[in-house]
């Protein structure tokens, strides 16, 4: 029976939705006294956290009524670090909500901001998010929380460590400050806290019953696996279980592309899911699980928070994660709602400890078993075949069908018809190499106590380049063992010895093949380590005498004695046969004299220049002309037009020397001719100068001249005095024949040759 805090239309869903009683933290959130108040919850993955925040924020919404009306602002605000989890908190409000007609808005990033928009814009009661997604809305005037009563943070610490810590703020800053908040979340770090207390007022904290014991509907197993076969260990362990649904972690997106390749290639129906798709890709992947056309998710981090997937009971950790928070949240994917689920981790040898640390931080137990091997595999399939369902049932329609098959093959080979039909259909199981748990973590040992050990030899040294950190990981992968089990690594120059303990050298055999051409064979007691002993140093007295190294340079000295001058012998020179210092004495400055110049004196044989003098203005000679050239002075010709050089092409002579030639144009007379010399117009006969007077009316009008060609300036002439002759075109012209387009002897025909 669903309590009676929540509300008719609420109850209704829940009843039609299956649910017979709340989880602990649905009930902790509709409890007496929370109503109102801000929380701040934490409660383990998969224990109905969406639902419960479902029923918090209902007085908010309802507010007391069972069918909502048109709402223009949104009434409540559901922040979801990942869109996955956005949609899938949609989905979830959509049928709580249905039976009181709330109108639900999803913002995510990768979807059409038009569409989203839109449907704010048809108005929403409820707004589902993400951070970047709902700021870019509120910062474009689309989304208005000025009527938001209720603002929802969930996995409000995975939103921190993604660095959605300012869109945060940014959102709840644009909600109103009496508004309610409430926080939930897997754990309650610093963080968390920090940011309860900046925008909460007086929060309740409220910790979900079942909270200190992690996951107990989750079987942890933890496969201990060679480095070689962590992908073949996947296969077989997809295989053992069978799971209707199962999703597979990988550290990176890279990996999940290459394991979905592995995958597909042995016939599972698999779909990939990572940062790099885009938001309709990976919404078709979360569809194709849930309608069964897919059953293996490989998966990166994106997917390991609130994804809820129907029949997923197994969870396998290819990469191991990079924190205990990630392993829970990972994990939590399976046994949900009272399911059981199973949570393996492939642990190759180098990360064995890694794989204790990340347990032990999550306060988990697991249990540290082989990974399932070729034949385990088949024995499951065969007890799936042994308990089918079909093989219960009683033959019906098919019994004639039944009776033919017997009677034409036999019931043994109908049989074993139907068992190689079964394995068709299924990936065969690989053969892994023989591996055992790692031991138990155990407290730190003292150095240099390895306990009982059993030691090896190498077939390398140092002449082949041999290292301890080169062999020490090819020792663990070839025999399945951690470097806890290694001791003492001691390279020679053609062998090395190992030291393993002693309950793991049972795995090495008498001789193990690391690789090809590096073999490790089993010794028979310790090798011998110490070095070799050296001959003693001869006592300090016994001792020769020292003798100093000959010259690299010159070996015999004779012949430096020959190549170098003699020299005098060094004798010490007495202070007193030292002449005293005397300072020089310094000479007055002087002035060298300057000696006189010579006057200039031209050289032999050259004629005797005269000495520069001034000419006087008078001693100039009077201008005469050449002989013939009888030129005349200038006089400016009376009433001659103005210009110059330009008048030459007009057909007149320049005026000057010449024969005095009238000029071509009628009414010029060159001056030459008249014998006239140059006479300056005085001002009255400047003002007896004619004025231009424009003409008048009486003007004659343009006539064409008769019996002139046409198309010539000079076959035009004024009309006479009369001035009544209008124009007239000749009138006994011939006609210009028109030519005719077809006739080609007139056309013009480029010489040969021609440049054209």
């Amino acid at each position: 029976m669903i309590d009676m805090n929540v509300a008719a239309p609420l109850a209704q869903a829940l009843e039609a939705k299956g649910y017979e009683t709340l989880t602990a933290v649905q009930q902790s959130v509709i409890a007496e006294g929370v109503e109102g108040r801000d929380l701040l919850v934490s409660a383990q993955t998969g224990s109905g956290k969406t639902v419960a925040f479902g029923l918090a924020i209902a007085p908010e919404i309802l507010a007391g009524s069972d069918r909502l009306l048109y709402a223009d602002k949104p009434i409540a605000l559901i922040v979801a670090p990942t869109r996955e989890l956005a949609l899938q908190v949609k989905r979830e409000l959509e049928w709580l909500y249905g039976v009181a007609g709330a109108q639900i808005a999803s913002c995510v990033g990768g979807m059409d901001y038009r569409t989203e928009k839109r449907a704010l814009d048809r108005g929403a009661h409820i707004v589902v998010g993400t951070p970047g997604r709902l700021r870019d809305h509120i910062e474009r005037g689309s989304l208005d929380l000025s009527f938001c009563r209720a603002v929802v943070l969930d996995e409000a610490d995975e939103m921190l460590d993604l660095g959605f810590a300012e869109d945060l703020e940014f959102i709840l800053a644009a909600a109103p400050e009496d508004r309610r908040t409430l926080m939930f979340s897997a754990t309650v770090p610093k963080e968390i806290e920090s940011l309860a207390r900046t925008f909460q007022r007086d929060a309740m904290r409220i910790i979900a019953k079942g909270e200190t014991k992690q996951h107990a509907d989750i079987q942890y197993r933890a496969m201990s696996v060679a480095a070689r076969d962590r992908e073949h260990a996947i296969f077989n362990v997809l295989r053992f279980y069978d799971a209707p649904t199962a999703i597979v972690f990988c550290k990176t997106r890279m990996n999940v592309n290459h394991l979905m390749a592995r995958m597909t290639n042995r016939g599972f129906q698999v779909v990939a899911l990572s940062g790099e798709l885009s938001q309709q890709e990976r919404t078709h992947a979360l569809q194709s699980l849930r309608d069964g056309r897919a059953r293996v998710c490989i998966a990166t981090d994106v997917a390991a928070r609130g994804i809820d997937l129907p029949g997923l009971e197994l969870v396998i950790h290819a990469d191991l994660p990079s924190n205990s928070e990630t392993l829970l949240h990972r994990s939590g994917r399976t046994g949900r709602a009272g399911n059981k689920g199973v949570s393996a981790l492939i642990v190759v040898p180098a990360e064995a400890k890694k794989a204790q640390r990340l347990l032990a931080g999550a306060k988990v137990v697991a249990d540290w078993v082989k990974a399932p091997s070729a034949e385990e595999v088949q024995a499951k399939d065969d007890q799936r075949i042994l308990e089918h369902p079909a093989l219960a049932e009683a033959i019906g329609e098919e019994s004639a069908m039944v009776a033919t098959l017997i009677e034409r093959f036999g019931a043994e080979q109908t049989a074993a018809a139907f068992i190689r039909l079964w394995r068709e259909g299924r990936s065969a199981p690989e053969v892994l190499s023989d591996s055992l748990p790692p031991p138990p973590a155990s407290a730190p040992r003292e150095r240099g106590e390895f306990g009982p050990s059993v030691w090896f030899s190498l077939s390398v040294g140092h002449s082949g380049r041999a290292e301890a950190r080169w062999i020490l990981p090819k020792i663990c992968d070839g025999a399945g063992i951690s470097k806890d089990g290694i001791g003492a690594i001691r390279v020679k120059e053609d062998v090395t010895f190992v030291q393993i303990a002693a309950p793991l050298a049972g795995r090495f055999g008498p001789q193990l093949e690391l690789e090809p051409g590096l073999t490790m064979a089993r010794m028979e007691g310790e090798p011998s380590l110490d070095r070799p002993e050296r001959a003693p140093r001869p006592a300090r007295d016994d001792r020769p005498a020292y003798k100093p190294k000959p010259s690299r340079v010159v070996e015999d000295d004779a012949i430096i004695a020959e190549a170098a001058p003699a020299r005098k012998p060094y004798a010490k020179r007495e202070d007193g046969e030292r002449k005293p210092y005397a300072a020089r004495e310094e000479k007055p400055y002087a002035p060298r004299a300057v000696a006189e110049r010579k006057p200039y004196a031209p050289r032999e044989g050259a004629s005797e220049r005269k000495p520069y003098a001034k000419r006087d203005d008078a001693d100039r000679k009077p201008y005469t002309p050449r002989e013939g050239g009888d030129r005349k002075p200038y006089a400016k010709r009376e009433e001659a037009p103005a210009g110059g050089a330009k008048f030459k092409s007009a057909g007149y002579k320049s005026f000057g020397g010449g024969a005095g030639k009238p000029a071509r144009a009628a009414g010029f007379k060159s001056h030459a001719a008249e014998g006239t010399g140059y006479k300056p117009k005085s001002d009255g006969d400047r003002a007896e100068k004619r004025t231009y007077a424009p003409k008048g009316d009486e003007s004659r009008p343009f006539a064409k001249r008769e019996g002139k060609p046409a198309g010539k300036s000079a076959g035009f002439k004024s009309v006479g005095a009369d001035g009544k002759k209008p124009f007239a075109r000749k009138s006994d012209a011939p006609a210009r024949p028109r030519a005719d387009a077809k006739d080609t002897s007139k056309r013009f025909v480029p010489p040969k040759g021609a440049k054209r």
